[in-house]
């Protein structure tokens, strides 16, 4: 073996210290982000529902709330957009203010459905979330395909909710469009817990920049765990007398 091929395999195994080193700080990071985002959303949300004159202002004001929506839009949107430009401190502090938008808009839940409902819903969410998370950590089958099934299926979704919102007004179609809702999302947790696993793998260290890619990757399945609580919901939850 000559120099160069011994400097060759010094840096290969240098470079698989620095991975396995950083690659597990990275995923702790991914599941903190998105556990706080959870807590911030769940207290917010039952801040709002507690308080008669902030519910009575968002419902009487209905531009305030389009407001909200809009902002949380804008928000997912532009940090995505923006992350390459913005430092780790910025782009946690819109994370952090998207959370809170979106407990605005979810404290409607409150008003809606039970609370044991919601709790028992919630508890559901989570055990499902964590074995298809999990499943689509250990996996060693490539789940592209699957996530480009669910990607497509999510489009006809939002197709198919707007026309039931603006046209055909059916609870029994909405229940349909809750059930695939349901299987579209625990799809894309899988997908997206592998598609993080296989890009943070990548990473040579724990440097801002990719610190920031793990945030992103948090959002993403913060999003995947909202969605799959919301048409959970809609199933199971019961609603207030």
């Amino acid at each position: 073996m000559d120099f160069e091929q011994i400097k060759q395999r010094e840096y290969s195994q240098n470079r698989d210290m620095s991975i396995s080193g950083a690659f597990p700080i990275l995923m702790r990071k991914v599941y903190l982000w998105m556990t706080l985002a959870l807590v911030i959303t769940g207290f917010t949300a039952f801040g709002v529902a507690s308080s008669p004159s902030i519910l009575q202002w968002l419902v009487m004001n209905k531009s305030a709330f389009l407001f909200v929506a809009i902002a949380e839009l804008a928000l997912v949107w532009g940090l995505s957009a923006a992350i390459n430009r913005l430092s780790l401190r910025n782009a946690t502090l819109l994370f952090i203010a998207y959370s809170i938008l979106n407990g605005v808009t979810m404290s409607f839940i409150f008003l809606a459905y039970t609370m044991s409902s919601i709790a028992n819903v919630f508890f559901i969410t989570a055990s499902t979330f964590a074995v298809m998370a999990f499943y689509g950590y250990v996996t060693k089958t490539d789940l592209s395909s699957i996530g480009r099934i669910c990607i497509m299926a999510l489009i006809g979704i939002i197709i198919a909710t707007l026309v039931n919102v603006i046209f055909l007004k059916s609870s029994g179609f909405d229940l349909i469009v809750s059930y695939i809702g349901v299987l579209v999302f625990v799809g894309l947790t899988a997908w997206d817990s592998q598609k993080i696993k296989n890009m943070l793998l990548q990473a040579p260290d724990a440097s801002e920049q990719v610190q920031k890619f793990a945030l992103l990757g948090a959002l993403t399945l913060y999003l995947d765990f909202i969605n799959i609580f919301l048409y959970l919901l809609r199933i199971f939850g019961r609603r207030e007398d």
